[in-house]
């Protein structure tokens, strides 16, 4: 298996969270991860980013935001040149993903929890 280094986008302290149990079950996985989210703290070993600063060298963004809240990082999103942006259930964003694809990045509405547990991660 090939480590992929991931950024959870809308990453959270919150156990009942989605992106908690991404962050954790990643790690488990031993892929290296990025957390950014609004509130600071820790998850998996690895502290929470307010910012995007100095993020680079991406494999996989995974998002855990709505479309509303995606707008402030669709610049960050095209200037990183991800392999993949993974959109798990709710955070479906149709022009964000098009102007993504334009670029080479291939796109997924999936669950990536899912993805994981089920090897095609």
């Amino acid at each position: 298996m090939t480590e992929k280094n991931t950024l959870v986008l809308g990453a959270s302290t919150n156990p009942t969270r989605y992106s908690y149990l991404v962050a954790n079950k990643l790690a488990q996985h031993k892929h290296p991860i990025t957390l950014v989210g609004i509130k600071k703290g820790e998850v998996a070993g690895k502290t929470i980013q307010n910012s995007t600063d100095g993020i680079e060298d991406i494999h996989t963004v995974t998002i855990y935001l709505g479309e509303r809240n995606q707008l402030q990082y669709e610049d960050f999103l095209l200037a990183l040149k991800p392999k993949r942006v993974i959109f798990n259930p709710g955070t479906e964003n149709p022009s964000l993903m098009k102007r993504l694809e334009e670029q080479g990045v291939e796109t997924l509405e999936a669950c990536t929890l899912v993805m994981l547990s089920t090897g095609q991660f």
